[in-house]
């Protein structure tokens, strides 16, 4: 069996990748990283010259980004169905970029206090953050799923985004986007991954990602 190893830290994005491997089912190895050292070595830079979790490692198969992992991760273990059929991949595809693309640097910006000024917004692939999160509403408001008709590695990747929008304040009084993530959060195999992670946060910060 080729060796699925995933290189994170509990205080990091590598929180929806844990959930993506726990949806998918396959055994892995975790790595855990320390910013300060491990994170910095040479044999991690030769994974990902950026420095940054998560990472998988499928093999000889090196994949960083999280949509980019959630997807890989979609397609190497079909058995979970955790992708629509290929013929029917387009809002899967274009929610779960957007995500990517758009939720994310637009709620990093907002915490970071940059708002694009009226004459810039067309440079800006967000626009503004009220335009994308208006536009993500669109997706989830009324469906329980956002591509199909179960539950996908978008409906994760959102889902996840969402939930830490809302939880550091960078989404608020969007009841449509917190219904959405709230339906898909207390999902077995996210409670199994947030279990994980807290366990390996310090005792102060248990429960708080």
């Amino acid at each position: 069996m080729t060796e699925l190893v995933f290189y994170t830290n509990p205080r990091s994005r590598g929180r929806m990748v844990r959930w993506m491997l726990e949806e998918v089912g396959a055994p892995y190895r975790t790595e855990i990283l320390d910013y300060a050292t491990s994170m910095k070595a040479d044999a991690f830079r030769k994974l990902n010259p950026m420095l940054k979790v998560p990472v998988i490692t499928h093999g000889d198969v090196v994949v960083s980004e999280v949509a980019a992992i959630c997807a890989y991760l979609a397609d190497a273990f079909p058995e979970a169905g955790l992708a629509p059929a290929p013929s029917d991949r387009g809002a899967y595809y274009r929610w779960l970029f957007f995500a990517a693309g758009c939720v994310e640097p637009a709620m990093t910006n907002a915490s970071l206090g940059f708002v694009p000024p009226p004459e810039r917004r067309a440079m800006v692939g967000y626009a503004s953050t009220p335009e994308t999160l208006d536009a993500l509403e669109t997706a989830v408001d009324g469906r329980e799923f956002i591509a199909g008709d179960r539950f996908s590695a978008t409906d994760l990747y959102v889902t996840s985004q969402i939930g830490f929008g809302l939880a550091f304040g960078m989404i608020t009084d969007r009841p449509t986007l917190a219904t959405y993530a709230a339906r898909h959060r207390d999902r077995p195999a996210a409670i199994r991954a947030r279990e994980i992670d807290d366990a390996l946060l310090p005792q102060e910060m248990r429960g708080k990602m």
